[in-house]
């Protein structure tokens, strides 16, 4: 466990590593003994400067929902991070890679929250419920932490390397298997990864409960419109320059992202 001080200490080198597209050693190494409880309060500490910098929660989004890579990690459920409007992507306008350390894109099921959601005792039902439609969607990932050396103390303290998003339009979510939805990644015609909708905790809407479940032990609530991203239908990609990578995805459609 970390002082108030030494998260500080934490939080700051995160943000200046962003900021200034330096990576930082692992806060593993940098602050021995930091737990996810430490975490946690480190990825707060810097969603509240950007809050009160005028940004604006959009949602969560859920990590590590596969289990190859909660065994990789050593732990045996997810973690989340925070969406915000200034990380909201436009598929029209291409993205400059280099405003990034080190960025990858992800193939998820977008939930759009129509109600908000219970938290305590939160269900894959509820979910489907008081969801107004889930999008096709890609999320930018990014590690402030040099070359992905992260653990799961660095991965949550960097707001579960969350960097950007983008959505399609997509459609009620009770007209779809949302397990049994097949997607693809393409990028310069060139198919690089695939796979379905329950390699996310062998369904979406379970991985949203899980967060719903989760944040509440914090208070945060779940709220009418924000996005939720439960996790990467499959592996995570690295983004090239002057390449668009396009996610499609059965009964669902497709978005894709420009970087330049």
């Amino acid at each position: 466990m970390l002082t108030a001080r030494r998260r500080q200490e934490a939080a700051e080198l995160l943000r200046s590593a962003e900021y200034g597209r330096t990576p930082v050693p692992p806060l593993t190494e940098t602050f021995p003994g930091i737990d996810t409880e430490d975490a946690y309060e480190i990825q707060l500490l810097n969603i509240g400067r950007r809050t009160a910098a005028g940004a604006t929660v959009t949602g969560h989004k859920v990590g590590l929902s596969s289990p190859v890579m909660q065994r990789m990690m050593g732990v045996d459920e997810p973690d989340y991070g925070h969406l915000l409007d200034d990380m909201a992507l436009d598929s029209a306008r291409p993205v400059p890679a280099a405003r990034y350390c080190a960025p990858r894109v992800e193939v998820e099921i977008g939930f759009v929250l129509g109600d908000d959601l219970p938290g305590e005792g939160c269900t894959a039902a509820d979910v489907l419920a008081a969801t107004e439609r889930v999008v096709p969607a890609l999320e930018l990932i990014d590690s402030r932490v040099r070359d992905w050396r992260i653990a799961i103390a660095d991965t949550i303290a960097d707001n579960a390397s969350s960097a950007g998003y983008v959505t399609g339009e997509g459609r009620d979510p009770r007209a779809l298997d949302l397990k049994a939805v097949e997607a693809r990644l393409t990028g310069g015609g060139e198919l690089l990864a695939e796979g379905r909708g329950d390699a996310v905790l062998t369904d979406p809407a379970e991985a949203v409960a899980w967060l719903a479940r989760t944040v509440a032990r914090f208070r945060v609530p779940l709220r009418k419109g924000h996005l939720v991203l439960p996790g990467s239908c499959t592996r995570a990609v690295d983004v090239t320059a002057g390449r668009t990578y396009t996610a499609e995805f059965t009964g669902l459609g497709s978005v894709s992202l420009t970087f330049c």
